[in-house]
């Protein structure tokens, strides 16, 4: 299974320029768990809820006092929508991230996180399963 067939296309910006109480009114207006930064179109970095939560405890400040450009993670940890969903998985638990921005070439074309990767377990598991089926009949002679 390839990231694409798991990753979800609708993707929430907020450009550097804006501050941590526009991407926190992004996040809470999609109903989503972070939001892509972007310069010019470009993504730059991702501010997640953790982010967002801690920059707010830590500073003491409004949100809309704190320059999301200064809370956003950086630089941003990405994958290609033809990788494996498991070379994600992997990827993430490398880098220690929950969430994926998906580039194909310099656009952002999706994000994939751990809840849509475990939203979409069974599929895996059932794909996974009929590779080794596929390998032991060959392996057997079939």
């Amino acid at each position: 299974m390839l990231v694409e067939d798991v990753m979800e296309t609708d993707i929430v910006t907020v450009p550097t320029e804006g501050t941590l109480r526009d991407a926190v009114e992004q996040m809470l207006e999609h109903r989503v768990g972070s939001v892509i930064v972007t310069e010019g179109g470009d993504p730059t970095g991702i501010v997640t809820e953790t982010d967002a939560l801690h920059a707010g405890y830590v500073s003491g400040e409004p949100f809309d006092g704190i320059d999301v450009a200064t809370v956003m993670s950086q630089p941003l940890v990405t994958t290609e929508p033809t990788r494996a969903v498991r070379s994600a998985v992997q990827r993430m638990s490398d880098e220690q991230v929950k969430k994926l921005p998906v580039l194909d070439g310099l656009d952002i074309v999706g994000i994939v996180t751990m809840t849509d990767i475990t939203r979409h377990f069974g599929d895996i598991v059932r794909e996974i399963h009929n590779i080794e089926q596929q390998r032991d009949s060959r392996a057997d002679g079939w």
